[in-house]
């Protein structure tokens, strides 16, 4: 056998999975941006009767909602606050260099936690995907909410999410198949106790290469009457948007205002907390 030969059978092709940007498959399989800032949009404008043109992005990441903000109206102007330059950097790449020149003018990242960092005052403070669970005391978090109060205008709105159900204590895992790849949510950990709960996102692509931990969360489970009481004690008026159901008793993508939810395996919810 030739030298040459052999040295091409020792060459080894890398996987999918080593090659892979972590970030394109999170977007893909956890994000629909337009979805959210349709819901964050519209439910200003119905609560407020008037349209909001500035936003502040909380734990922005890659800054994806902030970008879908800038291009729905050319009054529109986004503040992404995240501690991690990595991550701010990658959406500069990826997203702010594909905006249109006045778009990017109008979009501002800012490298700093979010209890430090300094913005004007906005009509719509957004914290979604679930980030703002790494505070784990009531002080912390109540803590957040009044800097997030703070940061509003007289009318503005803090928009989050949540999510719960019979199932989210349980330590197991989730597969969602996408097109060349699987998304898998582990629930690795979740001490009742604390409520404190590890989470990972891995990522199983056609090749059968895994992204092992491409995302982990040390989180607290926080449940909505927490989060209301919390909200209200930092002085919003907090209201919860249950997700509606279709014929089939699966998830419409359509909420709407209610004191009334069902005790599903799993939901996810949008709170709506307008400043007093």
């Amino acid at each position: 056998m030739s030298k040459n030969i052999q040295a091409r059978r020792k060459k080894r092709q890398p996987t999918i999975a080593e090659t892979a940007d972590k970030h394109i498959y999170y977007e893909k399989a956890v994000q629909c941006v337009e979805a959210e800032i349709d819901f964050i949009d519209q439910t200003f404008r119905s609560r407020k009767g008037r349209t909001a043109t500035r936003l502040r992005e909380d734990f922005c990441g890659t800054a994806n909602a902030s970008c879908e903000w800038i291009r729905r109206r050319r009054s529109n102007t986004a503040y992404g606050v995240d501690i991690d330059p990595t991550v701010l950097d990658w959406g500069r790449h990826h997203h702010i260099a594909k905006l249109k020149q006045h778009q990017e003018a109008r979009i501002h990242l800012i490298n700093a936690d979010v209890f430090k960092a300094k913005t004007p005052k906005v009509d719509i403070v957004v914290a979604m995907n679930f980030s703002y669970w790494y505070l784990k005391t009531r002080n912390d978090l109540r803590r957040y909410f009044k800097k997030a109060h703070s940061c509003l205008v007289a009318d503005g709105i803090l928009f989050l999410d949540a999510f719960g159900g019979y199932e989210a204590g349980r330590e197991m895992q989730e597969r969602t198949p996408y097109k060349g790849f699987t998304y898998i949510w582990d629930q690795a950990k979740y001490n009742p106790i604390t409520g404190d709960a590890l989470m990972h996102i891995h990522f199983k692509f056609k090749d059968g290469s895994v992204m092992k931990k491409a995302f982990t969360y040390d989180w607290r489970l926080w449940t909505l009457p927490e989060l209301t009481e919390l909200l209200t004690e930092a002085g919003f008026k907090p209201t919860v948007y249950w997700e509606g159901e279709d014929a089939d008793g699966n998830g419409n993508g359509i909420y709407s205002p209610t004191t009334q939810g069902t005790a599903d395996a799993g939901w996810v919810a949008f709170i709506v907390a307008e400043k007093h």
